[in-house]
């Protein structure tokens, strides 16, 4: 999947952001499971210490990805066709993580070399 299909939006460094990443993360690892429920959006505000209507945001994003659906008397619920990343995949990448820390690189500077090395995989195909 290209970066742009699942990508939220512009506002990289936005407290909605992050918690979309974050979420996004534990449903494409799936640590967070098809049909497992998501906190309330008032309690996954007080978690990340910011407003109700960030999170809100950051659901609707998840919700616009198709990974979670939100009913009113279920809650927001990990979508049945959330896609996880193949185990092989998610093993791979805690081997990087685990040899990025033990030499004390940055995970910024990781995940930059990542996207540039996955972008350019993208533009060869």
């Amino acid at each position: 999947m290209s970066e742009s299909a699942g990508a939220a939006p512009t506002d990289e460094g936005s407290p909605a952001q992050e918690i979309y990443r974050q979420f996004r993360g534990l449903i494409t690892s799936g640590q967070l499971g098809s049909g497992e429920r998501l906190p309330t959006v008032r309690q996954t505000a007080n978690d990340f210490g910011v407003a109700p209507g960030t999170a809100a945001k950051a659901y609707k994003f998840l919700e616009r990805d198709q990974l979670v659906v939100t009913r009113t008397a279920a809650g927001t619920r990990v979508s049945e066709t959330a896609a996880v990343l193949p185990a092989s995949v998610v093993r791979r990448i805690r081997d990087l993580t685990a040899e990025a820390e033990a030499v004390g690189s940055d995970l910024a500077d990781v995940i930059g070399v990542l996207r540039v090395i996955w972008n350019k995989e993208v533009e060869a195909q």
